[in-house]
């Protein structure tokens, strides 16, 4: 059977458009780290538990001492306590080619830090712009987003000395960190600059072989070191959305706490949340609830999601949240927000167009002999790339209008591992984000005379 490349799962990309009751400011200043009263890099307390400020990228950043020695207040590494969430809805979407680019941010950026003890910070909407508690403890103990099928990934990966690892998705670096352990060069990849700034603290006693590169994996071909003609011995990507992430009010992703309808995953995101939830037409709103999060009242969802915006734009995770439930009523323990939010971060990230993109450029930047190695978290991408990698490796393809069956064109890969690879009980009792993990590798095969 041949291989169908995936289709658009919307008609049009949707230009983004601010609301016009969202407020945002369009100018940043440069503040004195001194003026504690006022807008800047105020420095906190321990016990500080408000911090107020403008929005905007990077506007707020709470002074970070480095100190040698210091094991319990401070640190090398900012840490943060998160209890690990993933929302996934079973199923099977096809997606269209990436249309991501690194064109500026988004919206209104902002971020503001904390310490001690402190137990929240609230300020104005926009990326980062608020904070849950941060912990500054020493390397080792990394609650960041821990990393599943640690074990599984290091042994399929086949890490050795002066091997080149492209993590795909650096997320917290957890899985970077072991492959940097074993002597490996590995370049981390990450859309979400506070990742990136994090993996990099964390990992920087390993020197020059660990680099980051700002962007999605559906670039990798753009990567200076790609671009340069160097091949890597490995690809990882993990398609888990980080836990840290998730927990955050201010990333807006979660309905269980109030923060602004953001969802974006990187400020090179070509929209937020508000902007789908206030701006697209009903029928397109129907079907990313419908073929995104499988929801089955998805034409209910949209309609009361369309009549409400017209008396009063949605501003709010938990706004979107009731306007849901008083739609369609609670059943069950499962909030009845949860399909629909999980449809709208796909359709904000376009994260399986970034993943049909990035399964087309793997063969491109991994060397003969090269393997890739890919998490999934639901049924959605599983599918799609087990069908990805099922075509790819199929050394004859058959239809039934042949005669006989043809060798295949799109050959390029051998799966190491004819099933999903899963998480053991041991991992799954101590992180229980690992249950819906599935791995799937394959290996590179040398170029066809």
């Amino acid at each position: 059977m041949l291989f169908t490349q995936p289709t658009p799962a919307l008609a049009a990309v949707h230009p983004s458009v601010a609301p016009a009751t969202l407020a945002r400011v369009s100018e940043l200043g440069t503040f004195s780290h001194g003026s504690a009263s006022k807008l800047g890099t105020a420095g906190l307390r321990i016990n500080q538990t408000e911090s107020r400020t403008a929005p905007g990228w990077l506007s707020v950043r709470v002074p970070e001492f480095f100190l040698a020695g210091r094991k319990r207040v401070l640190g090398t590494v900012s840490l943060s306590l998160f209890k690990t969430m993933v929302r996934v809805a079973p199923g099977w979407l096809s997606a269209r080619p990436s249309k991501f680019s690194k064109t500026a941010p988004h919206g209104t950026l902002g971020t503001a830090g904390q310490v001690g003890n402190q137990t929240e910070s609230r300020t104005a909407p926009g990326w980062l712009s608020v904070r849950v508690p941060v912990h500054f403890m020493t390397a080792g103990s990394d609650p960041y987003h821990l990393p599943v099928l640690p074990d599984e990934v290091f042994d399929w990966m086949a890490v050795g000395p002066d091997r080149f690892i492209i993590d795909g998705t650096l997320g917290g670096g957890g899985h970077s960190e072991l492959f940097l352990q074993a002597g490996a060069r590995v370049l981390g990849v990450d859309r979400d600059p506070e990742a990136l700034t994090h993996a990099r603290e964390r990992l920087a006693s390993f020197g020059n072989r660990f680099t980051t590169w700002e962007g999605n994996f559906s670039q990798l071909r753009e990567i200076p070191e790609i671009q340069r003609g160097e091949q890597a011995d490995g690809l990882l990507l993990d398609l888990g959305v980080s836990s840290r992430q998730l927990d955050s009010a201010a990333r807006g992703f979660s309905f269980m706490r109030e923060g602004p309808l953001d969802m974006r995953m990187g400020p090179s995101s070509p929209r937020s949340a508000a902007d789908v939830v206030n701006t697209w037409p009903e029928a397109d709103l129907v079907k990313i609830f419908f073929e995104f999060g499988e929801e089955p009242k998805a034409r209910r969802i949209a309609s009361a999601i369309v009549k409400r915006r017209a008396q009063r734009l949605f501003a709010t995770t938990t706004d979107l949240a009731n306007c849901i439930e008083q739609a369609i009523g609670r059943h069950g323990r499962t909030h009845p927000a949860t399909r629909a939010f999980q449809a709208i971060r796909m359709a904000v990230n376009e994260e399986l167009e970034a993943l049909a993109a990035g399964l087309d450029a793997a063969q491109h930047v991994l060397k003969p002999g090269g393997r890739l190695l890919i998490i999934t978290f639901h049924s959605l991408e599983d599918r799609m790339v087990k069908r990805y990698l099922k075509h790819r490796s199929s050394r004859f393809i058959d239809d039934p209008g042949w005669p006989e069956p043809r060798a295949n064109p799109d050959l390029a890969y051998q799966l190491l591992s004819r099933k999903a690879i899963a998480a053991g009980d041991e991992e799954t009792s101590r992180n229980p984000r690992a249950r819906s993990a599935k791995l799937r590798v394959a290996q590179l095969l040398p170029p066809t005379p």
